[in-house]
């Protein structure tokens, strides 16, 4: 049985920074930035046309469906 990693915002936030910092590791992205607000954090993964801000949420999708694609 799979333990989940998080079980609130502040944990889900923390599992998609060490997601996004692997993602870097692997070179899988260029950099990701991460803007902290009093009560959220937006993701940005910069590139040449344009950089949507990602939630938690989403960006916990994008870095896991990156590292797990690559394989390692």
């Amino acid at each position: 049985m799979n333990a989940y990693k998080f079980h609130d915002e502040y944990t889900l936030a923390e599992t998609v920074d060490k997601l996004g910092k692997k993602a870097l590791e692997l070179h899988l992205i260029p950099s990701f930035v991460v803007r902290y607000f009093p009560d959220s954090r937006q993701y940005y993964i910069p590139n040449e046309q344009e950089s949507q801000p990602l939630t938690p949420e989403q960006a916990y999708m994008h870095f896991k469906k990156l590292v797990e694609a690559s394989g390692k």
